[in-house]
């Protein structure tokens, strides 16, 4: 006759590594405690939350939603995009050495002055 194993039973592959410590304010203890009374659990026994907890948890039904896109990816792209235009101003100011902005001024200048003439002509065309 085989000898009977006394003890906890083993575990094997299937022990709990990792610890979670939950604290609860007096609201939600209460809750709690209701939902062990609906299991007739008592909450102040040592060995009975655990085992309750883990069993809503993980046999619990949960909706999954919508995960946000990997905004790494898309603050390495953003990183890019300014490292080009980082890259185009550089190049803008090297081959304009006097001004960069020069020829943009005298194009709005230029428009500007067009403008005025647009409007002084439409001034004169409603007065006559």
């Amino acid at each position: 006759m085989k000898p009977r194993k006394r003890g906890r039973k083993r575990l094997g592959n299937k022990k709990r590594w990792h610890n979670i410590m939950l604290r609860f304010n007096d609201a939600e203890y209460e809750k709690l405690r209701a939902i062990c009374e609906s299991y007739n659990l008592d909450i102040c026994q040592r060995g009975t939350l655990g085992p309750l907890l883990r069993r809503l948890v993980l046999n619990g039904k949960t909706e999954e939603k919508e995960r946000l896109p990997d905004t790494l990816e898309l603050a390495y792209h953003i990183n890019r995009i300014g490292n080009n235009i980082n890259q185009l101003v550089k190049l803008a100011h090297q081959k304009n050495l006097r001004s960069p902005n020069i020829s943009f001024e005298t194009e709005i200048k230029r428009t500007n002055e067009l403008l005025y003439e647009l409007l002084e002509i439409t001034l004169k065309a409603r007065t006559e």
